[in-house]
C-alpha cells in the first residue's frame, strides 16, 4: 500500500499543483469559504479529475488534524527520497549555481522541515542528509514544511564523506559550521557553487564531515546562549548566502552594462 500524507493551506496545496499534481489522491474544500484563491484551487483540481469533497469547517479541521488549512485540505503520495545517483544529475543541471545545504545526522524531524520549508523560500536547490541517525520525510516533516517536502529534493547518502569529497572534486565549495571555528559566516564568500553544511543537534559536525569541509564558520554570538538550534542556524546562514549571491549578481550585471 503507498504510503500517503495530507497537505494543508493554500500556499501549501499550490506549490503540490505546480509541483507535482499527478501525486495527489484526492482533496476536501471548504464549503462556505468565499476566497478567490480558493476557487483558483477548487477549478484546478476539478480539471485535473482529482476527487474532489466539498464540506463544513469542522469537518476540514478533522481531516487537517488541528493544522491550519485555510479551506482546503488534500491527501498526496509521501514524496519520495532521492539517493546519489540523482544527486550527481542534480548537481550537473545547476554548475555553476550550485546551491545546496547538508545536514549531518539532524534527527528531529521538526528541524529538518523547517529546513525544507526555509530551504524553499531561499532558493535553496536541495537537502542532503546521511543514510543513517537522520530524519526522513515523516508526515511531521511533511507538515512542519508546509509543502517545501514537495518542491525541494531529499537526496540520502550512504556515505556522507564520500560524498561531501564527491562535491568538492565537482567545484561546490563546502562551508560548515562550528562554535569553535577562527572566521564568523559574514566574514567569508558565499557566492559560487556552494552547500552550507550545518551538524545535528547538540552534536555538531561529525569529524570525518567537518574534515571534508573547505572552510568551518561561526555565528557570532552576543548573549548568554551558546548556539542557536540547527533550523533557526541554517536559516541565518542560508539567507546571508542568498545576500551575497544577489549582491555578487548585481554587480555582475551593472558591470556588463553598456556606459
Amino acid at each position: 500500500m503507498t504510503a500517503t500524507h495530507r497537505v494543508c493551506g493554500l500556499h501549501a496545496v499550490r506549490s503540490v499543483l505546480e509541483q507535482s499534481p499527478e501525486r495527489i489522491e484526492s482533496a476536501w474544500i471548504d464549503r462556505w469559504r468565499r476566497d478567490r484563491r480558493l476557487a483558483a484551487l477548487h477549478d484546478a483540481l476539478q480539471r485535473l479529475g482529482i476527487p474532489l469533497a466539498v464540506m463544513g469547517k469542522e469537518e476540514l479541521d478533522r481531516l487537517a488534524g488541528g493544522a491550519r488549512h485555510q479551506g482546503v485540505v488534500i491527501e498526496l503520495c509521501r514524496a519520495a527520497e532521492l539517493d546519489f545517483d540523482a544527486l550527481k544529475k542534480a548537481v550537473a543541471r545547476e554548475l555553476p549555481d550550485v546551491f545546496y545545504l547538508i545536514l549531518d545526522q539532524v534527527q528531529d524531524p521538526h528541524n529538518l522541515g523547517a529546513c525544507l520549508r526555509t530551504a524553499d523560500a531561499a532558493g535553496v536547490h536541495g537537502l542532503v542528509v546521511p543514510k543513517d541517525q537522520s530524519a526522513g520525510l515523516t508526515p511531521t516533516v511533511c507538515k512542519v514544511a508546509s509543502g517545501a517536502a514537495e518542491t525541494v529534493p531529499l537526496y540520502r547518502v550512504t556515505n556522507l564523506a564520500r560524498t561531501l569529497r564527491w562535491l568538492k572534486r565537482e567545484g561546490v565549495w563546502l562551508i560548515g559550521t562550528a562554535g569553535d571555528a577562527d572566521q564568523t559566516l559574514f566574514e567569508v564568500n558565499l557566492t559560487g557553487p556552494l552547500a552550507l553544511v550545518m551538524g545535528a543537534e547538540e552534536k555538531g559536525l561529525r569529524r570525518l564531515t567537518r574534515k571534508a569541509c573547505d572552510l568551518l564558520v561561526r555565528l557570532p554570538m552576543f548573549g548568554r546562549v551558546e548556539s542557536l538550534n540547527v533550523s533557526v542556524a541554517a536559516g541565518v546562514c542560508v539567507y546571508e548566502a542568498v545576500r551575497q549571491r544577489r549582491e555578487a549578481a548585481r554587480s555582475s550585471r551593472h558591470a556588463a552594462a553598456p556606459s
